[in-house]
Order: structure tokens, then sequence, then C-alpha cells
């Protein structure tokens, strides 16, 4: 490899150009890159001033690569099998993964850098991660694996990635070190421009934005004396700084009651065996003896609560009309009674990925099953939706902001700052000086591409579903910095201690 300044690489799964931004800076010259997607491959030639004839295209059918120092790839994060036909490099192209390693063993660069999702180290991806070492072990490189959280090397972001690095001579590979996280880190704050003195400020163009410092304390994503930073919007869950369904729309305070009578039973084991259960009137009634059905109902009209049929029974045979789904939710118990929780837990349903839900429906509509028990969950039970459009609200102080992904999240930024002094204050303030005020809005552009280490006049599509799907798949910058400047100095000592 040659020294700092003097180094190539070749750039794989290039999306944007984040790998090839972070290694630019460090002095190497990108030799070339692959990328398919047509928004990513114009946003990068625009942005390098690079000519689409460099882009070697669908990495599936690259044959041969030019000679570099350094190989970079971005794998996507698509469900592949581990099961070549025998290990052999030329026997199992067609698959991301399996192509990447065909070419670094074809190519021999001197070092590579692999980046993936944190799904690759689970326990449930331990094979696949062990297999993809044991290729590049074969292909003749010792690496190692490390998980990263971005946020640890200068983006205001929760991005936890796994990156592989690896070396074809083994003094490098000793010799290379994970620095340290950084002890200062980049805040969300600094990103939105604001600095936290109660000094007027303008960010980015939007709203002027108040801030205070205060001590920071580890609990959530971020907090500041005990209290997080940002308001979750969700009715499965209970905190300080959670928002309900409740809280916003007009209620009783006896409808507050029973909204959280079933959020603090519905995960008891005792209704159920899911992970949540809905509860019937007489589970109401049994945790408190007032509740009626109109109570419960008034919830429904509200679209607080949504009715659930439960309990099914049989009302007459089946005659030869049935689907397949619909005879194996039939044949999944041994007595005429169906219970929903029996049937989602069921393995044999799982795995044929039977919709248990449309299934039963489609019984009941042909008069085999009837309902026997009705009962009431929460009508939001998706976590990450949020309410109302809106999943998290991050305010101004706040040091980090989640992973940014392709699809767009509903999490937003607040365009004020509010000094907690107890919850009951924090959360009223919140609903009324934020929320209901509309003091909030997504992050812009510019800011997106801080919070992934790109410049600000980085160049990117108009459409918001456009730039966002493209940087939310891209890597972080200063990550990818990070190790290109730590291999370089592995390759240095080891190279001096030589001479």
């Amino acid at each position: 490899m040659a020294k700092k300044s003097q180094f190539t690489f070749i750039d794989l799964f290039a999306g944007i150009g984040g790998f090839r931004m972070a290694l630019g800076n460090l002095g190497g010259r990108c030799l070339g890159f692959s990328e398919v997607d047509k928004d990513a491959i114009a946003t990068y030639c625009e942005n390098f001033g690079e000519s689409a004839d460099h882009n070697f295209g669908d990495i599936r059918k690259i044959k041969i690569l030019p000679a570099h120092d350094i190989l970079t790839a971005g794998v996507p994060c698509q469900s592949w099998s581990i099961a070549g036909k025998n290990l052999g490099f030329d026997d199992d192209r067609g698959e991301l993964w399996n192509d990447t390693l065909y070419l670094l063993q074809q190519a021999k660069p001197k070092a590579f850098i692999f980046e993936n999702v944190k799904g690759l180290v689970d326990p449930r991806n331990k094979q696949a991660l062990a297999y993809i070492l044991e290729r590049v072990r074969a292909a003749g490189y010792y690496a190692r694996h490390y998980v990263i959280n971005s946020f640890d090397y200068g983006v205001p972001q929760n991005r936890v990635r796994v990156y592989i690095v690896g070396f074809r001579d083994k003094a490098q590979f000793d010799q290379f070190k994970l620095p340290e996280p950084y002890a200062e880190k980049k805040k969300l704050g600094e990103t939105l421009g604001i600095k936290f003195n109660r000094d007027l400020i303008v960010a980015d163009g939007q709203q002027d934005l108040f801030g205070e410092a205060l001590v920071p304390r580890s609990m959530s994503l971020s907090s500041k004396n005990g209290f997080n930073d940002y308001f979750l919007f969700n009715d499965l869950r209970n905190g300080d700084t959670t928002i309900h369904s409740w809280d916003i729309l007009d209620t009783t305070a006896r409808q507050k009651e029973l909204c959280y009578l079933l959020l603090k039973n519905r995960r008891k084991r005792t209704y159920g065996k899911l992970d949540g259960n809905p509860l019937g009137l007489e589970h109401f009634k049994q945790l408190d003896s007032s509740v009626t059905q109109a109570e419960l109902d008034a919830l429904v009209t509200l679209e607080i609560f949504k009715p659930e049929k439960y309990r099914f029974g049989r009302t007459r045979q089946a005659a030869g009309d049935l689907s397949e789904a619909e005879h194996a939710v039939l044949t999944a118990t041994e007595h005429d009674e169906w219970v929903i929780d029996d049937l989602k837990s069921n393995r044999t349903l799982k795995l044929s990925k039977i919709n248990v839900f449309k299934t039963v429906e489609s019984l009941e509509r042909k008069g085999i099953l009837q309902c026997l028990e009705n009962r009431y969950d929460f009508k939001n039970t998706k976590i990450s939706t949020g309410l109302f459009g809106v999943n998290r609200i991050f305010l101004p102080s706040s040091d980090i902001f989640p992973t940014l992904v392709a699809s767009d999240t509903n999490d937003y930024v607040a365009l004020k700052d509010i000094a907690p002094a107890c919850t009951e204050s924090y959360r009223k303030e919140f609903l009324q000086d934020i929320y209901q005020a509309g003091g909030y809005r997504k992050i812009s552009k510019k800011e997106a591409c801080q919070i992934q280490g790109f410049p600000i006049n980085f160049s990117l599509p108009e459409a918001r579903a456009r730039w966002m799907k493209l940087i939310g798949n891209s890597v972080s910058v200063p990550v990818v910095g990070m190790l290109g400047a730590a291999i370089l100095e592995a390759y240095e000592v080891v190279e001096n201690r030589v001479a």
C-alpha cells in the first residue's frame, strides 16, 4: 500500500459516496465504483465530478477489478443463502455477499472495509457471520468485525452498524487498533445550529430556537437531569415523557383511568400468551367492578380502543370448499374452540405464513366458526408508527437523533427547548407549547447530511422521499474516515518498522 495521500481504492455498493468522501478526505484516489440505483449514480457523479463511465455497474456482472489498495463495500442487507456449492469463489456468484467475496479474492487489495446492518451479529445470524469470516480467511485475509455506533465517532446519530476490516499482511492486521470513542461527542443541537445559553438564534432558516445548558445523565437515547430529551408518542408503553392518544384527544378523567387500566394489565400472562393481550369486559370488571360496557364502547368510538374477536367455536362441520389456510386453522386445535393467542403462536401456521385474522374471518363468513368472546385492545398497536403521524419529537437539547433510514420516519425536532422542572409540568408544557402549537418539524436535507457526516452543500434530489432514501442508505462518513485512518496508520507503522 502507498503512503497516506497516495493510496487507491475501489467503491463497491457505492450509494452516494460515503466511503469515497471519507477515503478521499484522507488523500485516497478512487479507481472506480459500482452502483445500480439511478438516483444514487446521478448523485454520486454530480458530487464527485465523476463520469458514469467509471461505474462498474452491477456487481454480479463484474469479472475483474483493477489493482488497488483498499476495497470498500456497503453490502446491502438482503436475505441471502450461506450455502455455497463447495465454498469455491467461482461457484456461488449471484448473491451479493458472495459476489463481494469473489471480487476480494480476485483483486487481492491490501486491505478492505465492509459494512452491514447490526443484525449480522445477532444470534440468529451467527452462522452467516461465521461463513463470511471463513470466506475472508480463505481469500487470504486476516479480519475482525466491529460493532460501531456512529455517535461515538463524530455524528449526532444513534446508528449502530457492523464493520469488517481485514488485511492481507498479518503484521498490519495485528497493528490495527480501533480508536477509542471520542470523548467530545457532536450533539444534535450543534447540527441544528443551537447554542445552549439562551441566546436568540436561527436554525436552518426555520423559527427562532432557545436552549439551556443542562447536565447530561445517561438513560435513554438522550436525557438531561433524569428527563428524556424527546417525547415518545405511544399507547403501549408508559413513561414520564410518553404521550398517549388520551393525552391528545378530548377525554375525561374516567376515560384516562380506563386507558391506564388496560395499559398496566395487557402484558400480564393472566390474560393471554402474547406480549400484549386484549382484555374482555369481565377482565375490566375484575380490576374495577364499576366498569361498564358503555364505557368501553365510548373509548372505541373515540378510536382509542378497538374491539377484537378473541375466542371462536364451531357452528357446523366444514364442507369441501376450504382453502389450504382455512384447513390449517381448523386443524390447529384438538378441541372445538379456537383462541387467537393459540393460533398466532402456532408454529405450523407461522411457518406457513398464514394470516390468522383474515383466515378466521373467512371461516366466520362461511358460517363455520362463530365468535364466543370479544375483547378490547388499543387501536394503535404499532410502536414504530407512533400516534397521529408522530413517533418521537426531539428537543434541541437532545444529544442524539435516531438512525436515519431510507423510508424516513415519523421523528421530528422541536422548534424550541423546554427545561424540565417536574414530570407533570414538563409534559404539560411540551403538549401546550410544542405539540399543540405545531412547534416541531422534520429534519431538513442539510441537517440529514450533517447527521450522516456529509457537508451541508452536498447535492441531493429535491424530493424528500428521494434524498431521504439516499442519505438513509449511506454510511456515516466520519466512521469510515476513522477506520481508513487507522488502516493507514497500521500500514505505516509496519512499513517504518521494516525500513
